[in-house]
């Protein structure tokens, strides 16, 4: 075992589930996935991990797929779009090497699982939704769950959030040809963006660094994601 896993292991059993009134099957659930979809698969980032050993996956899916809300893979939620599988969802936001005090903007709130995992580690977190059935269940469930740092929109997300910029990290959680040109825009110098970037059916996940010189990209490697509709995106 790696030195660094080690010590990742030793965190998750030091963290605390803090979710009032819940069934213990949930945090039995949850400390089984990230076991062993996450730490296993390498993400190591403490703030990642107490993330997700606290939000209530079961929550963002339909009561028909609650049984299958913590498995290794994504689930529908209605409206052609998808929550994402949980490791897909560890590794992005790892990716975007967040500290604790960010503003971040999320393109695509859809269920509303990524803004949850993100609003227990950030500051603040704008999200945009095009859809206004999916924009009006995640801004319901936030509420009930009290993430009272979740900023909700609903709009056209390849336009971003020029009003609320420029954004300490910037995630998109749905495939585009390429990075719209007001994100990169409304990215702070020395933000992060993480992004799906390739065709309709398959992408490439792309990390961009804006920095005083110009940018750098990562590819964190293959993914699928349901397109991203919009001004800067896809055609509806």
């Amino acid at each position: 075992m790696q030195a660094g896993l080690f010590l990742t292991e030793r965190v998750v059993a030091g963290i605390k589930i803090c979710m009032n009134d819940e069934p213990k099957k949930y945090a039995s659930w949850r400390k089984e996935m990230v076991e062993n979809q996450i730490i296993a698969r390498g993400v190591n980032d403490p703030l990642v991990i107490h993330a997700m050993m606290n939000v209530p996956r079961h929550e963002f899916v339909s009561e028909a797929l609650v049984d299958s809300s913590y498995g290794d893979f994504p689930l529908p939620i209605g409206e052609g779009q998808t929550i994402s599988q949980p490791f897909i969802i560890a590794e992005m936001t790892q990716s975007l090497e967040l500290k604790g005090n960010e503003r971040i903007l999320e393109i695509g709130t859809g269920s509303g699982y990524q803004a949850a995992v993100l609003a227990q580690i950030v500051y603040r977190v704008y999200t945009i939704e095009r859809n206004n059935t999916l924009f009006s269940q995640s801004r319901r469930l936030f509420d009930k769950l009290k993430y009272h740092n979740i900023v909700t929109k609903y709009s056209d997300g390849t336009q971003g959030w020029k009003e609320e910029s420029p954004f300490d990290a910037i995630m998109v959680t749905a495939g585009g040809q390429q990075i719209p040109k007001p994100l990169i825009e409304q990215l702070s110098e020395g933000g992060k963006l993480v992004m799906p970037v390739g065709g309709s059916f398959s992408q490439e996940l792309i990390k961009l660094e804006k920095t005083s010189e110009g940018f750098k990209t990562t590819n964190l490697g293959g993914c699928r994601f349901v397109k991203l509709i919009g001004q800067h995106g896809w055609e509806e």
